[in-house]
């Protein structure tokens, strides 16, 4: 797990810490049984999830891997477990 970098670019922190607050937002106004606010925090989670595509596909987020790449990696393994 530590030789890849799953999940650790800004879009995907960006995302998950505003999703993580419209968490928080839903759940305290879930408690405060006030449904505007609890609709208000989930569409703030959605906000998280727009905003971290968006950041990914402006070039913030892991760039995807080419075949290219993928052979040369899985070859790399194969010599390595000889």
């Amino acid at each position: 797990m530590a030789g890849n970098s799953h999940g650790h670019t800004p879009a995907a922190w960006t995302g998950v810490t505003i999703s993580f607050i419209g968490f928080c937002i839903a759940g305290a106004f879930m408690v405060l049984a006030e449904p505007l606010g609890f609709w208000a925090g989930c569409a703030v989670v959605l906000l998280g999830g727009v905003v971290g595509m968006a950041m990914n596909a402006a070039g913030l987020g892991m760039p995807k891997e080419s075949e290219e790449l993928r052979r040369a990696r899985a070859e790399a393994g194969q010599l390595q477990a000889h």
